[in-house]
């Protein structure tokens, strides 16, 4: 993006990207506040405790609802959402999940897990640092976003819920409501905390392109229509927008869909940095303009980089050089940004997810001392 393109579409965007980033949270900014730092969810291990104490410890300002996928089906991303969907049941087959009745027995092992999790978060997450201080602390749970489950729940013929534009409305009007009923329970349990909810859609870029295979693996599902898939979503964002709950989409997938997600009302994009190129310069941009934080993962999620994890700052020299390449004011490089690992930890080490969410707090706090 050119310098005078980016100024110009600062001037046309800047009181309402002003305005959005205040949605976000409020009339402060956004509810993690400035040079913040996150996970994305998946951690190492077994035992929720752990998992809750490295993440409420290392991630003060802006802890997560870890999941544990190793403790097996149900743990996983899809399987936690399958268990928070209303009226909508599911349970594995050797192809993964398929819509079923009732609730068996993986959907109560789902809900199980779920609230083994819940209960280790609110153990950690007690006292005056959460309820004492007007509840200024950010708290991120996370499901699987409604595209991304349509290509992974399968109907009981075997084929994906994506095919079938009920079955897809469907299962976003449920998963809407299980998300909601899981907001009420996550305040019941930690009231000092400001919820975040993000939605993990790996494969909403391959939805949109119609690169989802079929069961039979010789053909793919249609490309989903654009404004179809930003209905959905919008559905979702306008539910938690009610309940004063930004809403931020993470994707591991090259080209996140940066316009079709701000149209679509998150207030932040999680992606892999390293996946960025510079021919997205332009949708960034404009992305920033009207308000998106970026949720940059700069820090691979299952290995040391190369450099290992000694220079905080040189972590975020990429998201200082898109900066200056989008002609941005430093000034809101704190809030407009915040810091995670690339994608969730589940492959990591139990020390290399401590080591790798304390340097994207302290890679955080280098963009904060040194915006320039």
């Amino acid at each position: 993006m050119s310098t005078h393109s980016t100024h110009s579409a600062h001037s046309t965007h800047s009181a309402h990207g002003t305005q959005d980033r205040q949605s976000a949270g409020n009339a402060g900014g956004p509810v993690w506040g400035a040079g913040a730092a996150t996970g994305i969810g998946s951690m190492p291990g077994e035992d929720a405790r752990e998992a809750a104490r490295t993440v409420t410890g290392t991630l003060e300002a802006f802890p997560f609802l870890p999941e544990l996928p190793a403790r097996g089906p149900g743990a996983d991303m899809t399987g936690r959402t399958v268990g928070l969907l209303a009226e909508l049941y599911a349970h594995l087959e050797p192809s993964g999940w398929r819509i079923s009745d009732r609730p068996g027995r993986d959907t109560r092992r789902a809900r199980s897990w779920l609230g083994e999790d819940l209960d280790a978060v609110e153990e950690f997450t007690q006292g005056d640092a959460w309820g004492g201080d007007g509840g200024r602390r950010a708290l991120k749970l996370s499901a699987v976003g409604p595209w991304t489950l349509a290509a992974t729940l399968e109907r009981r013929n075997g084929e994906a819920v994506l095919g079938d534009p009920g079955a897809c409305r469907d299962v976003t009007a449920s998963l809407t409501e299980g998300l909601l009923a899981h907001l009420a329970d996550l305040r019941r349990r930690v009231p000092g905390a400001r919820p975040v909810l993000q939605l993990d859609e790996p494969m909403l870029t391959a939805v949109l392109l119609g690169r989802v295979p079929t069961a039979s693996g010789y053909r793919s599902h249609g490309a989903v229509d654009r404004a179809v898939a930003e209905g959905a979503l919008r559905e979702i964002t306008g539910a938690f927008a009610a309940q004063d709950v930004p809403v931020v989409v993470h994707t591991c997938a090259p080209r996140p869909p940066f316009a079709l997600l701000r149209r679509a009302g998150v207030a932040g994009v999680s992606f892999d940095a390293a996946l960025l190129t510079e021919g997205e310069d332009d949708a960034v941009g404009e992305a920033v303009e009207g308000g998106t934080v970026l949720f940059a993962g700069v820090v691979p999620g299952d290995r040391p980089p190369s450099a290992g994890l000694s220079d905080p700052a040189g972590s975020v020299s990429g998201v200082r050089a898109l900066w200056r390449r989008l002609g941005l004011s430093p000034a809101l490089l704190t809030e407009s940004v915040v810091v995670t690992p690339a994608c969730g930890m589940a492959g990591a080490s139990p020390a290399y997810a401590r080591a790798a969410l304390a340097h994207c707090v302290r890679a955080a706090r280098s963009l904060a001392d040194d915006p320039e």
